[in-house]
């Protein structure tokens, strides 16, 4: 019985050559499948390219310039997924798409979490756009932030204060958090309350206020302004003045100092008084019969009868004191 004989040891460089010979092999037999494939794709990038752009002017064209780019980015993106999906079944016709299908479902759930905020926001300013609550150029109030709608993207909306700044606020947070529409109808109240003296009639000076703010312009006339008794303070009787103007916040501010002006000028011209913040204090001299007895002590002046005494008619507290000690 012979020994078994072993094959000859090959070359490492003759393995090398060998697998390099077999990957270029390969690589020629799947370079038509690797052409067509980039070629699909490029052609799905121009397609989907083309597509978006018609979803962005058919719904300009209705109006929906913020919901037109958001729906048209997503189009967009998903065409190119899914040109990339087919693209991935053309190089490798050894993959199935219910393998890739599945392996996108199981990676959905880990993109899902870890872009929960993104997807929130997402969602958020795809339901804002549909339900329109407000709209580009629209004046708003969110939170702290109060400002023009500059424009309502996918992720966040872009408001412009008033001070000329730009506030950037997630969509999630405009969706959630309560929002104050200044300019959602053509029309807005405004209001400012006046102190007029306790010596002065109220009706008349509402009356008097009434006709100037009337006569300002830029007040609508139709609600008519109305001033109504709102208060009775510590040093004036309270009257609130009220109007109605075009609800822009430059309009609001320029006529608010407008009306001021007009009711400062019409208490002049009325002799209606404007009283400052005044306060009484009654000083007590303590030379009453009655002082040190807290059930019938009173503080101020007696209320009818006589005055209290002169400080000067009163005995000296320290020679009763000392009469009462001999």
């Amino acid at each position: 019985m012979q020994p078994a004989t072993l094959p000859p040891a090959r070359n490492p460089l003759d393995l090398i050559v060998g697998k390099l010979h077999a990957a270029s092999n390969d690589f020629f037999l799947q370079l038509p499948n690797i052409v067509g494939g980039v070629v699909f794709v490029l052609v799905a990038w121009f397609a989907g390219k083309l597509i978006a752009k018609g979803v962005r002017r058919a719904f300009h064209h209705k109006g929906l310039i913020d919901l037109g780019g958001v729906l048209s980015s997503l189009t967009f993106g998903l065409v190119v997924a899914a040109a990339v999906m087919i693209a991935s079944v053309i190089i490798f016709p050894s993959v199935k798409p219910s393998t890739i299908i599945s392996s996108l479902g199981i990676g959905s759930v880990a993109i899902g979490f870890a872009f929960k905020d993104i997807l929130q926001n997402l969602l958020a300013g795809i339901l804002l756009l549909i339900n329109r609550p407000y709209r580009r150029g629209d004046q708003i109030v969110v939170k702290d932030f109060e400002g023009t709608v500059e424009h309502i993207q996918s992720r966040a909306t872009l408001i412009k204060t008033y001070d000329g700044r730009r506030v950037i606020i997630p969509n999630s947070d405009v969706y959630t958090s309560p929002v104050v529409v200044n300019t959602a109808f053509d029309t807005r109240r405004d209001q400012f309350d006046i102190g007029i003296g306790y010596g002065d009639k109220p009706d008349r000076a509402m009356r008097v206020f009434a006709e100037a703010i009337a006569a300002v312009d830029g007040v609508e006339a139709d609600p008519a302004p109305e001033v109504l008794p709102w208060g009775l303070d510590a040093s004036s009787v309270t009257l609130r003045a009220r109007w109605w103007s075009e609800s822009t916040r430059t309009n609001i501010v320029h006529l608010r100092a407008r009306v001021i002006l007009a009711i400062w000028q019409a208490a002049a011209d009325n002799g209606i008084d404007l009283p400052f913040p005044t306060q009484q204090i009654l000083f007590h001299d303590q030379t009453e019969e009655t002082d040190g007895d807290r059930t019938r002590q009173r503080e101020g002046w007696p209320a009818g009868g006589n005055p209290p005494r002169p400080r000067r008619d009163a005995p000296a507290k320290g020679n009763d004191r000392s009469m009462d000690d001999a």
